[in-house]
């Protein structure tokens, strides 16, 4: 069994079974960190797009995933660098593919910054308006409800009134004036 004295580093380590109760485990991951980790990270980089924090959330896991698996590793190669970067590429495609498959997220910050309609103020043009209308007289109302608000022509406006279509006209140039005064005296301009 391999003594903590031992040289050779992490391919002499692997070829103790992990499970045994001789096996160092801290020795084992900092080997494989030691000799691995920049090598592993430049390349993970690399496959992140440039992504440095990522890349080292991929490196962590594929470091993780390598001491696991440490009883099964080949020891007789020269190196575990291929075996650690097709894990490392499939982390990350299996990063990208989950991303995909969630909407992508939005901090708080984004949200402070989202132009939102104010409809306070559209509100309040509502209520002087309706202010307005209810100062009229309710031949004027009626008229300008009809012909304004229902977009009736004169002539059906006329018919749903039961009046002629002189009338409709001459009250709905009276009511307009009337309306105009009355949301000024609310502050209301054109």
């Amino acid at each position: 069994m391999a003594s903590s004295g031992t040289t050779g580093g992490f391919r002499n380590l692997v070829r103790f079974p992990r499970p045994s109760p001789d096996s160092d485990d801290e020795q084992i991951a900092t080997e494989l960190y030691r000799q691995y980790h920049r090598p592993l990270t430049s390349f993970v980089v690399r496959l992140t797009a440039g992504d440095r924090q990522w890349a080292e959330d991929v490196v962590q896991e594929t470091l993780i995933r390598a001491w696991k698996s440490a009883d099964r590793l080949d020891s007789s190669t020269g190196s575990l660098m291929p075996w650690l970067a097709t894990v490392a590429r499939r982390i990350v495609i299996d990063n990208r593919r989950s991303r995909d498959l969630r909407p992508p997220e939005v901090g708080d910050k984004a949200l402070a910054h989202l132009p939102i309609a104010d409809e306070m103020e559209s509100l309040l043009h509502k209520v002087v308006v309706a202010e307005a209308l209810n100062a009229l007289s309710a031949p004027h109302r009626d008229v300008l409800t009809e012909t304004v608000l229902r977009d009736r022509s004169v002539n059906q406006a006329a018919e749903v009134l039961g009046i002629p279509v002189g009338t409709v006209k001459s009250r709905v140039y009276y009511a307009l004036r009337a309306l105009r005064v009355a949301l000024e005296e609310r502050g209301v301009t054109a």
